[in-house]
C-alpha cells in the first residue's frame, strides 16, 4: 500500500511531458510573407519582419503572435476606406514607370531578367551580371558573395560611407534629439546586417560594389534621369568598357522597391561569356 501511494505522489509531482505542438501549415506562408517584406526601403518595415523572424525561429508563441498580427492587417486593410484617386493615380504612375523602363532597355538592347523579390534583389542582380561579364565564376555568382563584398568595402572605408548612412539616434533617427553620425557600433551592426541578413540594399551599397569591383553600375529607372550611373571613380571615365546594368522599380512590384537584371537580348549575354573567356 505504501509503495502504491508513493507511485501516486510521484506520478503528481512528476512533470507533464508532451510532443512539441505541430508546426501550423500556415507558417511557411507567413514567413514567406515575412521575408519577402524584408525587400522593402522603409527600415522600420525590415526591422519589424527581422525581429518576428528571429522570434518565430525561436517559440511557437511568437509564431502565434506573428499570425494573429497578420491577420489584425489583413482586416484592417480589409475595413479601410478605399481612395479612388490615389489607386487611379498609383495604377497611372505604375503604367508610366513600365513603358520608360520599357524604352530604355530597348534603346540599350537590353530585357529585363527576373530576380526573386526576396531582400536580395540587388545583390543578385548585380551578381547576374557580373557573372555575364565573366567577373564572378559561376559558383559564386550569388547573392552571399556579393553581400559580402559590398559589407567588407563598407567597413573598410567608413568615412567614404557614413555622410550617407542614416543615424539610429541622430537626425535620421526616430524621435532623433540630436544630430551625428552612427557611432562605430552601429556603423558595424549596419555592416553585419548588409552580410548576414535579407535587408534591403541601396546606394550606398551600389557604390560600395562598383569601387569594390572596378566596374559601372549602371541604373535604368522610370524618373529622370532614365539611367544614373555609377563609376568606380566620381568624376572620372571608366577604365573598363564592362558595364553592370539593373533596373529599379518603385511600382511595379506590389511588395515595394525592387531590382532586377537587364541582359542583353537575341543571345548576346552566351556571346559576350564566350568571348570573355577564349
Amino acid at each position: 500500500m505504501a509503495g502504491s501511494k508513493r507511485n501516486k505522489i510521484k506520478n503528481i509531482l512528476s512533470p507533464v511531458t508532451s510532443p512539441p505542438p505541430p508546426v501550423p501549415p500556415e507558417d511557411d506562408e507567413l514567413m514567406d510573407d515575412l521575408f519577402a517584406q524584408l525587400d522593402s526601403k522603409d527600415q522600420n518595415v525590415q526591422a519589424e519582419s527581422a525581429a518576428v523572424i528571429n522570434e518565430m525561429q525561436q517559440d511557437s508563441k511568437s509564431r502565434h503572435k506573428a499570425r494573429q498580427a497578420r491577420k489584425a492587417a489583413a482586416l484592417a486593410e480589409q475595413h479601410a476606406p478605399s481612395d479612388a484617386e490615389a489607386d487611379a493615380r498609383i495604377e497611372r504612375e505604375t503604367a508610366e514607370e513600365k513603358r520608360v523602363i520599357s524604352e530604355t532597355c530597348d534603346e540599350l538592347g537590353v530585357q529585363m531578367h527576373e530576380i526573386p523579390p526576396d531582400g536580395h534583389c540587388l545583390y543578385s542582380a548585380i551578381a547576374d551580371q557580373l557573372n555575364l561579364l565573366g567577373i564572378l565564376p559561376d559558383a559564386a555568382a550569388n547573392y552571399t558573395t556579393v553581400r559580402h563584398v559590398a559589407a567588407d568595402y563598407i567597413f573598410t572605408h567608413p568615412d567614404d560611407f557614413l555622410p550617407f548612412l542614416p543615424s539610429t539616434t541622430g537626425e535620421d533617427g526616430t524621435g532623433a534629439t540630436d544630430s551625428g553620425l552612427m557611432s562605430p557600433q552601429q556603423f558595424e551592426g549596419y555592416c553585419k546586417t548588409v552580410r548576414d541578413t535579407g535587408a534591403w540594399g541601396g546606394e550606398p551599397e551600389i557604390m560600395a560594389l562598383t569601387r569594390a569591383y572596378r566596374v559601372p553600375i549602371h541604373v535604368v529607372q522610370g524618373t529622370k534621369p532614365n539611367v544614373v550611373e555609377h563609376n568606380p571613380n566620381e568624376g572620372a571615365p571608366p577604365d573598363s568598357a564592362l558595364v553592370v546594368r539593373i533596373s529599379y522599380h518603385r511600382r511595379m512590384y506590389g511588395l515595394g522597391e525592387h531590382y532586377n537584371s537587364l541582359r542583353p537580348k537575341h543571345g548576346i549575354a552566351n556571346t559576350i561569356k564566350s568571348l570573355l573567356h577564349s
